[in-house]
This record gives C-alpha cells, structure tokens and sequence, in this order.
C-alpha cells in the first residue's frame, strides 16, 4: 500500500538506515538531496540513472527514492528485491509508474510523496484563464507578427462555473483560488453525494484533480463529454487516463467544446520530458490535439516548482528514514 508522511516526523539515526540510492535525479534534485541528506545525517548515492536492472548495483540498503519520469518495471522490481530493497518512495503523488500490488508480493513497500498543492493548482487556473482567452491562438499570430485581434472574444472568469472533479488537497487548492474571481464552482469527489453527471451538464470548465485508478481510467469519457455544455473547457492536470482522449478530440474537432488544456497526456511515457525535435513523434492522438488552434499541450510540468523540489526531496527521505525506524523497532 502507498503512503506518505509529513516531512519533520522522522527521528534522525544512521543505525536505522544506513544509505539510500536515489535513482533518475536532476541535477538541482542532487543538490537538494546533498543538502537535506547531510541535514538528516545520512549519505546518500546519486545518480541520474533511472532504476532498472542495470543500475541495481548502486543499491547499499533497504530503502531507493525514485523519479516518476520512467516506469519502474517488474523484473527491475524482483532484481531490487534480490538486491535487499524492501521499500521505494517514489519522488511524486501517483504511482501509475509502479505496480504497487507486485511489489507488495515481492516484499517492498512502495511510498509516494506530498508537496505544496500551490504549484499545480497555480498552473491550472493559469490554464484556464489561458484558454477562455485563446492565449494559443494569439501567441501564435503574434509570433508571426499578426496583430490583429482574435475574430472571437474571450470570456471572463466570473461569468463562468468551473466543475472541480477531485477535492483532495490539489482540487482543494483550486477551489480556493477561483473565489477570488467570482464564478460559480460545483465540485465533484466519490467522497460527495453529488453524481458526476449532475456537474458536467453545468459546467463551463471541468477540471480534473482526482487520481488514477482503475476506477477513474476514462473518468470523463465519450458518454459523459457528451454531457458537457456545449463550449465548454477541458482541463487535465491530474493525469492523462483520466479522460478518454479519443472522445475529447472528437468533440474538439467537431467544434461542439469551446478548447482544452491539458498538461498530462495518454500515452506521454517516452514523449514527455525527452527532446524529439529531431525525431517523429509517435502519438497520433498528440498530433491531432497539436493541430487544433484552441488546444494547449504542456509536458506534464504543472508541479514544477522550486518549492515543490523542497518538499518532494524532503518528503523522500522522511520516507526512508521512517521506514528504517519502524524495520529497526520491528
């Protein structure tokens, strides 16, 4: 099972963790990881390397932090069970990158991490005012030195509802900041006795916060973007399969919704965070969104934050520390 633990909680003892090997880090990620690590009185090992079955060997104890921008297959699982791992914080809130439950029978524990709810839910209202401005369309006139104004005009915040599907602590964040701007918000969560369906038909924007589940796999799907109003505003910074993107692009270039912002993608493991400017790019969902004047792609960066690294970098070690001091105490 997954959890995670608030940074400050962990009780700083080397005889309960020896080292921890952190897999796939950035270089400010290893500058942050030197500094909070020598703060904890730990040494850690560094390397840019994702974790796979060729970099096992770098593993000097029980606990690994890794990234979240490479999946984590099953044989490098059982390669890190041989080696003696026996948990993985994962440097991110989902672990759609894992199998948890397989990792669960190999003995490890799989952790994810928390982090200031701000920097995604900064960038998702971002987005939505980016896209009831067609922000897309006038950059890209500007930049070929049209400046004439867009032939239809935005529309304001205030004058619109905004359906948050997901009230954790990022759709939480999100609620918060459209008070200040005065439109109407319906929120959906399993947790709430409200359907999905009585959200959508109301909703001039939808926004996604909720995770990925087999359960929430295509969340909102062919039958319920039906449902939205028409030009209505999708917005996805949660993750990709939360929408069926098929069914979005059909709607889109049918003309019946107003856009959509999305900064997570079905199908981006290998696209996301990778240079292809000099190589074609396989996903022909990707390119059709990309060809659409009122649809905004960003590579999954909504968390990408200074102060987000912080508290992922430090909630990280917490982790492993946590779990040395519960293996320690038996």
């Amino acid at each position: 099972m997954t959890h995670s633990e608030p940074a400050g909680t962990a009780v700083h003892s080397a005889e309960r963790l020896t080292g921890i090997t952190i897999f796939g880090c950035e270089p400010d990620e290893a500058a942050l990881f030197q500094e909070l690590s020598a703060r904890f009185g730990i040494t850690p090992i560094i390397t840019a390397a994702p974790v796979s079955e060729a970099t096992v060997d770098l593993v000097t104890g029980a606990c690994i932090s890794v990234g979240h921008k490479t999946r984590v297959t099953n044989p490098t699982l059982r390669a890190l069970g041989r080696a003696g791992v026996r948990y993985i914080s994962t440097r991110s809130i989902g672990c759609n990158h894992i199998d948890v439950k397989y990792a669960e029978r190999l003995g490890i524990t799989v952790g994810n991490v928390t982090y200031s709810p701000d920097s995604v839910a900064d960038y998702t209202v971002m987005l939505m005012l980016m896209a009831i401005r067609n922000v897309r369309s006038i950059l890209r006139r500007t930049d070929a030195h049209d400046y004439r104004l867009e032939p239809i005009r935005g529309r304001e915040l205030r004058d619109l509802t905004v359906g948050v599907v997901g009230t954790g602590r990022i759709g939480t964040a999100v609620i918060d900041r459209l008070q200040g701007f005065g439109c109407q918000v319906v929120a959906y969560d399993k947790r709430l006795r409200v359907p999905l369906e009585n959200v959508l038909p109301h909703s001039d924007i939808v926004t996604l916060h909720t995770p990925l589940t087999a359960e929430t796999r295509h969340l909102l799907n062919r039958r319920r973007i039906e449902q939205l109003k028409p030009g209505a505003y999708v917005i996805n910074t949660g993750r990709g399969a939360l929408l069926d993107t098929s069914a979005l692009i059909d709607a889109l270039e049918s003309g019946r919704l107003g856009g959509a912002a999305l900064d997570v993608l079905e199908g981006e493991e290998g696209i996301f965070y990778a240079d292809r400017r000099n190589e074609p790019v396989d996903s022909e969902l990707l390119l059709r969104l990309q060809r659409l004047p009122n649809v905004l792609i960003s590579p999954h960066t909504a968390y990408y934050t200074d102060h987000a690294l912080r508290d992922t970098v430090e909630n990280s070690i917490v982790n492993c520390l946590n779990f040395g001091s519960r293996e320690h105490h038996g």
